[in-house]
């Protein structure tokens, strides 16, 4: 059996660097297991935190250690001078197996880029211009999955209930002041108090804050400003808050629905990547009629998008009133074995390696089909 090439991608410029090294040391070990050994080459790329695409050596030393190359006072890591850097536009390197790869040679590439620059369409679209097939959703699905402010029109669209929300540009809040109070009182008198302050294009949290305020509410959106030109805020709500995954391309499936919890204000960086803070329940200890219609709007939220792949798509479950709201698809979900995504599939009957083996299954099957149409 002819093995495939994997360009595993991983590292990137967005602040969630870390979470996609963890999401490729987990991946990498998936394709080196059992059966997928047999049949899949691993070819790690790393980009480092200056942009900068780094050879597969190094790749590796991050992937062993864990830990993203260090940036000089310069900007560039240490290795950036080294002749077997990466370039963009093609390369030739030695793997750490002994096999020489060029990226003409890939046969697949699997990006597990979260955030800016790797989930939003970026990366996707260089990848389409270099007529690859790739793991996850195409530039539209991409893009839409990032910004939340897009991906909640497409939803309203697809007529997916969604929570109050406000949409806020930096100009706005930049404005002069005769400007700026009269928005805050328009987020006052439509959302009131708590709301969910949020930059539109991050992921894991970062930039969000609840708000009780006009003081708070000020403040945050200065603060989300800070992060993004594009900002979205909610009606806070006590809800349950419950994950689905989605698996496939024009014919997804669902997996199990899953839970978290959590002792903090709300599911905040901290929380998500502390261990011990959140704890996650599979299955989610829901009545099954409200189960079944969360994984069906899962994958009517996917479709609506145009989504790809995978999807973790996120939920708010009103519990004395029955009310399900849709909150967000994350179309690049972290990926490592403790990750809420590849664990409601482990409870789905669908091992890690086996997730990961059908990711690269339907990135080719996906490829195909678009050459012969």
């Amino acid at each position: 059996m002819e093995k495939h090439k994997v360009g595993l991608l991983f590292g990137g410029c967005s602040g969630e660097h870390e979470v996609s090294i963890s999401s490729a040391i987990a991946i990498a070990s998936a394709l080196e297991q059992a059966e997928n050994k047999a049949k899949y080459d691993i070819l790690p790329i790393y980009i480092d935190k200056s942009g900068t695409w780094q050879s597969s050596n190094l790749a590796q030393q991050v992937l062993t250690s864990g830990e993203p190359l260090q940036l000089t006072e310069t900007g560039t890591t240490a290795a950036s001078a080294n002749p077997n850097q990466l370039a963009i536009t093609g390369f030739a390197d030695l793997s750490p197996t002994g096999q020489n790869f060029s990226y003409s040679e890939i046969d697949v590439w699997f990006p597990i880029l979260h955030g800016p620059n790797g989930e939003d369409g970026t990366v996707q679209g260089l990848l389409s211009l270099m007529n690859a097939p790739f793991v996850g959703s195409g530039v539209l699905g991409s893009a839409l999955g990032m910004d939340k402010i897009a991906m909640k029109m497409a939803f309203a669209q697809a007529g997916l209930p969604q929570v109050d929300y406000v949409a806020v540009n930096r100009s706005q809040i930049y404005s002069n002041p005769c400007i700026y109070p009269k928005l805050c009182d328009d987020i006052e008198t439509k959302l009131g108090y708590p709301c969910f302050v949020k930059p539109a294009n991050l992921g894991s949290s970062v930039g969000i804050a609840k708000v009780r305020s006009r003081a708070e509410l000020e403040s945050a959106l200065d603060n989300a400003a800070s992060y993004d030109r594009r900002i979205v805020v909610e009606a806070g709500i006590n809800a349950r808050e419950i994950e689905c995954a989605v698996l496939g391309n024009d014919h997804p499936k669902a997996s199990v629905v899953g839970e978290i919890t959590f002792d903090s204000d709300f599911y905040d960086y901290e929380t998500k990547y502390t261990e011990g803070a959140a704890q996650l329940h599979i299955p989610a200890n829901v009545p099954q009629a409200i189960a079944s219609r969360i994984q069906e709007m899962a994958i009517e939220a996917f479709m609506a998008v145009d989504a790809a792949g995978l999807a973790r798509v996120d939920f708010f479950y009103v519990e004395d009133t029955a009310e399900i709201f849709i909150n967000e698809i994350n179309t690049l979900p972290g990926f490592t074995a403790t990750s809420m995504y590849p664990r409601l599939w482990a409870h789905s009957g669908v091992s890690f390696p086996e997730l990961v083996d059908r990711l690269v299954s339907l990135a080719i099957e996906r490829y195909r089909e678009s050459k012969s149409n």
